[in-house]
């Protein structure tokens, strides 16, 4: 197989002229190309007006030595894609009376190390504290629509995670040469993904779509013997000679156990108390960042991305932004939403966390994304492993009392002139739940404002007027990852032999793919107890 990358094209133009830029390369006929597919393709926007969109090429053709050798091209290289494999189970340790291992949390972790284990015969049992998809869509619908909470299920809480009302973002700059990013694009795609997220540079699929294919995952794994257990929450644990030995679950029943995968989530703060009293594990507070939702027209960032030849005639318009300020801070865009909806993502009593959706067809008025300031353990009051969750809280708390249970919003503008915001300015803010506009000064400590205020002004290098006066700022973004890690070992387990943190809760994942492929790798790691696993 034949790579050929940076194979460059007009916005508009057909597989014909794809066809006929890879024969060009490889110095080909048209007949002597047999089989060509896509591996990645990306639009680049740096020339405005003329956009181009870049592609990477995987072909078969005739002759292939032969065609190498006439080709003087850094472009073009022989290439071998990694295909990724799920090991065997042990049959030392997986016995017909061995335990049901048993996965705490139906995220995207949780789900794949699920669903790598049913592939090898071993039928785990999932547990998890919220709903299945279905009705926690309905939950989620009515807190938006009615404010009344649900702690069980919610954005945070329920089957797929806290990414499913998100955008199904499937983009990941985790380090990948086992083939396990690929292996996860494929399997949603196989559960009903469309096909472009395979080759797409920044693929998503949209929390419409996304919620389908976790449900048919869950069937699919369920028809071959996997369990799943909703309304379940891992309240206690018991040990013996330092090995796990039992599971107690919903504060009454007691479960013989000894491998749990801790797939809890980074929203999971009565699991991370439990586990933190018992003293066994090591945990320990880890960096995030917090801030606010900030939102623009769609057409605006479109204008701004595409030019003014494009921006009617792409589809909504991603952006990134980042700046290193003078003090040592970073400020950066965070799981941006093309198209979307600031959301209330809310957990608990009392307490009001932000995040950001989009649907499939990224069709909204709005793009919106969280600005966020990175914060340290050095933040945070107390040097305990739950000072960062401490830290989370008493913002969302702040958040909550502003707003009433409401959305607190302000405009920049305002914001940098520390008074409340009394009406939007050009254009309306897009939520799923209810907002009011008030003063946001004064959520967060005054460090992070200040540098809040001096990363919008700096991102106008790239995208000009972006700190434009009227973009709506929404509070609190607090859950951006865990605050807590739980260290492993080189098998992927805790102090607690039998116990496997996993997972963005554990401190090991950022988003939808890098959970996933955290999940694979512990699955592997349990498949090959008592052996060296080569996939590590």
């Amino acid at each position: 197989m034949i790579r050929i990358n940076q194979i460059k094209l007009p916005i508009e133009h057909t597989e014909k002229q794809l066809r006929k830029k890879i024969c060009k390369s490889l110095h080909i006929s048209d007949e002597q190309l047999l089989e060509l597919s896509i591996a990645k393709r990306s639009l680049d926007a740096r020339k405005k007006p003329e956009l181009q969109y870049v592609y990477s090429v995987d072909v078969s053709v005739q002759s292939e030595a032969s065609v190498l050798k006439k080709v003087d091209n850094n472009n073009v290289m022989l290439t071998n894609p990694k295909e990724y494999h799920i090991p065997d189970a042990n049959p030392a340790y997986f016995s017909d009376n061995a335990m049901q291992p048993v996965i705490v949390g139906a995220g995207p972790a949780g789900l794949f190390c699920a669903y790598a284990l049913v592939q090898k015969g071993i039928c785990p049992l999932v547990i998890e504290r919220g709903r299945k998809i279905e009705e926690r869509t309905e939950d989620v619908e009515k807190f938006w629509k009615t404010g009344v909470l649900d702690t069980k299920s919610n954005v945070q809480f329920g089957e797929g995670g806290a990414g499913t009302f998100s955008d199904g973002k499937l983009n990941t700059l985790v380090k990948d040469s086992f083939g396990r990013n690929r292996f996860v694009l494929e399997t949603f795609v196989k559960f009903g993904a469309p096909e472009h997220i395979l080759y797409e540079n920044k693929p998503h699929i949209g929390t419409d779509i996304l919620a389908k294919v976790i449900r048919d995952m869950r069937i699919y794994m369920e028809e071959l013997g996997a369990k799943f257990y909703f309304e379940t929450c891992l309240t206690d644990y018991r040990t013996a000679n330092g090995k796990l030995c039992a599971l107690e679950l919903n504060h009454k029943e007691w479960l013989e156990a000894d491998t749990v995968v801790l797939a809890i989530g980074h929203s999971a703060r009565d699991t991370f108390r439990m586990l933190d009293a018992k003293r066994e594990l090591k945990m320990e507070p880890k960096s995030f960042a917090v801030g606010f939702r900030v939102e623009h027209p769609q057409e605006y960032i479109n204008r701004q991305q595409y030019g003014e030849l494009y921006y009617t005639r792409l589809p909504a318009a991603p952006y990134k932004v980042t700046a290193n300020l003078t003090n040592g801070r970073g400020v950066y865009s965070f799981c941006m939403c093309p198209g979307g909806y600031v959301v209330n993502a809310s957990s608990e009593k009392g307490r009001l966390a932000v995040n950001g959706m989009s649907y499939s067809g990224r069709d909204g008025a709005n793009a919106n994304s969280a600005i966020i300031v990175s914060v340290s353990p050095n933040d945070f009051p107390g040097e305990d492993a739950l000072s960062g969750v401490r830290f989370q809280e008493k913002l969302e708390e702040r958040a909550y009392t502003l707003g009433n249970g409401k959305i607190p919003q302000q405009l920049f503008g305002d914001y940098c002139a520390n008074q409340p915001s009394i009406a939007y300015g050009s254009f309306d803010s897009a939520t799923k739940g209810a907002a009011v506009l008030c003063n946001l000064r004064g959520v967060l400590p005054e460090e992070l404002e200040d540098a809040l205020m001096e990363g919008m002004h700096a991102f106008c290098r790239a995208i000009p007027d972006f700190d434009r006066k009227d973009a709506i700022l929404s509070g609190v973004e607090s859950r951006t990852s865990s605050p807590v890690r739980i260290p492993r070992d080189e098998a992927f387990e805790a102090a607690v032999s039998g116990i496997y943190p996993c997972g963005e809760g554990a401190g090991y994942a950022g988003g939808i793919m890098s959970a996933a492929m955290d999940g694979l790798k512990v699955a592997e790691a349990i498949l090959t107890v008592n052996r060296n696993s080569k996939q590590k």
